[in-house]
């Protein structure tokens, strides 16, 4: 996971690893802003102990919200609950952004992609799409962090290059 431009050290107590990394993704977030307007944000919150227990409790949970993608990268680690969290965080920050709740678009048309270096981003499909483009938003960027309780997503909307 990655936390913005204003990160903790490596060695913070109680920060994992993968949570720390800023670096060149952020140098690469702050330059997309540069002659671009920043249109919509979203922010959450998830507890992880939530997103465990609904995990356990249907079993097709991650099926309806997640894409096969978003599953296979959170089922690999000993918790996948805590990567889940961060995802989940993340399509409701977008929907924030686009000012619809969780009807206002299919979850999985929603999808939290992960580049080799490990920064997330974000693809939209179906009525999500359509209504950022009915919103002017051409790119987003995202940040997610997690810990053991919580997890946290931003996003923002950018508009068009200017000029």
């Amino acid at each position: 996971m990655m936390i913005g431009p204003v990160g903790r050290g490596e060695g913070a107590p109680g920060v994992r690893e993968d949570a720390a990394e800023v670096g060149e993704a952020a140098a690469a977030a702050a330059l997309a802003l540069v002659g671009r307007r920043v249109l919509r944000v979203g922010t959450d919150l998830a507890e992880v102990d939530e997103i465990r227990a609904v995990l356990a409790r249907q079993p097709r949970f991650a099926t309806r919200v997640f894409t096969a993608g978003e599953r296979a990268y959170c089922d690999v680690p000993a918790d996948p609950a805590e990567r889940y969290a961060a995802r989940f965080a993340a399509k409701e920050a977008v929907l924030k952004a686009l000012g619809v709740g969780l009807t206002g678009a299919i979850l999985t048309e929603i999808e939290v992609l992960r580049a080799p270096s490990g920064s997330p981003s974000l693809r939209l499909t179906g009525r999500a799409a359509r209504l950022a483009e009915e919103a002017g938003v051409r790119t987003w960027l995202i940040t997610l962090t997690h810990t053991r309780t919580l997890a946290h997503a931003f996003v923002a909307g950018l508009g068009p290059q200017d000029g």
